[in-house]
């Protein structure tokens, strides 16, 4: 189980200035083990910094972090990596001269046959064994250095997965393999829990639980449906394939659903 309490991160409102903003404000949040949660909410929230805060890429300015009952406020990337995290950058990093197969045994941690390779590359829409020999560098699309960045993540397989927005970059086809990825990872029931920062309806939907966050405090939580109608959304009709809206809402989503 993750566990943040009273979580605060201040930065200073210019260089140099004493005077502080806050972008996380007292929070607090559990996460069960084998859970899909959802982070969503308006663009400067606190999102990302939430989930920076959680793999130790930024340190709060005070609260706690408890992973399985060990305080890990403290601890480093590495460690926390060590410890079962791991994380999908919104931008991920590109490394000339590093083959993809090379990148996904490094995330492994042992060597990988080319079957587990593929199969890895597959869930996320790359098929060709021809990717293995790839380098990830600046020759590839950001789309695709985020399908490989999430293929990795597969062959890290982490107790705790952290996804910063993983649909960004990709396309229609990739991510219906994405959405059904997530899903069979939550679906196997081995202990994994997922978090992913995401504004997609889809994704938002396969999630066992959505947190709403709005000026780094959480404003609700709670399941799918009942979160719906807090993002302009309403309860998918039971009568036909179309996704109705309800009244505008005062959050600004970025995705406007128009179809189901």
């Amino acid at each position: 189980m993750l566990e943040l309490k009273n979580l605060v991160f201040e930065v200073p409102v210019k260089e140099g200035s004493s005077e502080t903003r806050r972008i996380i404000d007292d929070l607090s949040l559990s996460i069960p083990d084998d859970t899909f949660t959802v982070i969503t909410g308006p663009n400067g929230g606190g999102k990302s910094t939430l989930a920076k805060i959680i793999m130790g890429i930024e340190s709060p300015t005070s609260g706690r972090i408890i992973l399985d009952g060990q305080d890990i406020t403290d601890m480093s990337i590495t460690e926390r990596a060590k410890s079962g995290i791991g994380y999908g950058f919104q931008q991920p990093a590109r490394f000339k001269g590093m083959k993809v197969k090379k990148l996904l045994e490094i995330a492994a941690g042992k060597k990988l046959p080319m079957l587990s390779c593929n199969e890895y590359l597959s869930k996320v829409g790359l098929c060709s064994a021809d990717w293995l020999t790839r380098e990830v560098d600046k020759n590839l699309s950001g789309g695709e250095v985020k399908r490989i960045e999430i293929a990795t993540m597969l062959a890290r397989d982490p107790k705790l997965a952290i996804y910063d927005e993983p649909e960004a970059g990709i396309d229609l086809w990739s991510f219906d393999r994405l959405t059904e990825t997530f899903r069979s990872i939550h679906d196997a029931g081995n202990g994994r829990s997922i978090i992913i920062i995401s504004h997609q309806e889809r994704i938002i939907r396969l999630a066992d639980s959505i947190v709403l966050l709005q000026d780094g405090k959480i404003k609700a939580t709670g399941k799918p449906d009942e979160i719906m109608p807090e993002l302009g959304l309403a309860r998918r009709a039971a009568s036909g394939p179309a996704c109705a809206l309800t009244e505008p809402t005062r959050l600004h989503i970025t995705e406007i659903p128009t179809t189901c």
